[in-house]
């Protein structure tokens, strides 16, 4: 009596978590159509941060807090020029 109320808890158990393991698979997936909206938003942030820091950059000397913006700001940059490259290439490889 005390095996079979073990063994229908661990195939409960076992049941439960395929389910959670199909349904996280299902989730994950990500269609060529999101990479384009994904991609065309990191590169409009990399514009706009590339813009702020040049605009920003004429008035460094006269604020130290627009100083230590554009100082920090490559922290912002430096990923999403990493995202911009990543897309180049992936446009280049889906071309050829």
């Amino acid at each position: 009596m005390i095996s079979t109320i073990t063994t229908a808890t661990t195939t409960t158990t076992t049941a439960a978590t395929s389910a959670t393991s199909a349904t996280a698979a299902t989730a994950t997936a990500v269609t060529s159509a999101d990479i384009l909206g994904y991609s065309l938003i990191a590169v409009v942030a990399l514009i706009a941060f590339l813009a702020l820091k040049e605009i920003l950059s004429s008035e460094a000397g006269k604020n130290s807090k627009i100083n230590t913006f554009i100082n920090s700001s490559n922290v912002a940059i430096l990923p999403l020029l990493f995202v911009f490259g990543a897309v180049v290439t992936y446009k280049v490889v889906t071309i050829i």
